[in-house]
């Protein structure tokens, strides 16, 4: 079924905006609008000053690069986190579904994007700098390679790799249980926890 024609430039001005949304087509868009017109002013106010002030107050850790309300996370922050072990991921959601797991104690970098040629993104487009920070303090005993089991996450940890081999700490990655091709975010917790639990050296898994 077609979206018919708007008969308000508010209404359709609003469905444009919402199907700018990554997996947003026109319909649910329009779904959406019509669901918030039905819904207290008082709500679409709240929901509307949320968004504000989450673009406007949001920071990335200083540390780790995720996102936090203050300059360094609450992960980062916490004294009780191993941080002899630094888990490399693509983005904040990744840090999230790791947490989710329970079987991880270390702290994260979040490098922000991976190296998509596609996309235009190269190796200078990784947020590294506070990384090798971490690793001249000769505190880093690990660095776990979580990224996404795609060409692009294999790209990105193949790149890391020769970046990280000379220095003096131990680089492991995810184990297969995380299927080829698999983003983290469609992993679930369980098989999720199991490939860190079970984590191989990234050596180990470029040979074979």
């Amino acid at each position: 079924m077609n979206i018919p024609n708007f008969t308000s430039k508010l209404l359709e001005s609003a469905v444009d905006e919402f199907a700018k949304l990554p997996g947003i087509g026109r319909k649910t868009a329009l779904r959406l609008v019509l669901h918030i017109l039905n819904q207290e002013k008082e709500d679409v106010q709240r929901f509307g000053e949320t968004m504000i002030k989450l673009r406007n107050e949001i920071k990335h850790c200083k540390s780790c690069n995720t996102i936090s309300d203050t300059d360094i996370c609450s992960i980062c922050n916490n004294s009780s986190r191993d941080r002899s072990m630094i888990c490399i991921v693509e983005n904040a959601r990744d840090v999230m579904f790791i947490e989710n797991t329970h079987q991880f104690n270390g702290v994260y970098h979040v490098l922000g994007k991976i190296i998509s040629p596609m996309d235009g993104i190269g190796p200078n487009d990784l947020k590294l700098d506070t990384l090798f920070e971490k690793l001249e303090n000769d505190q880093t005993k690990e660095i776990i390679l979580a990224l996404s089991a795609t060409m692009e996450g294999d790209t990105t940890n193949f790149y890391l790799y020769k970046k990280l081999r000379n220095y003096d700490v131990k680089i492991t990655t995810l184990s297969r249980g995380v299927s080829i091709g698999d983003e983290l975010e469609y992993t679930d917790e369980i098989t999720l926890g199991r490939s860190l639990v079970n984590r191989t050296l990234f050596e180990s898994s470029i040979s074979n």
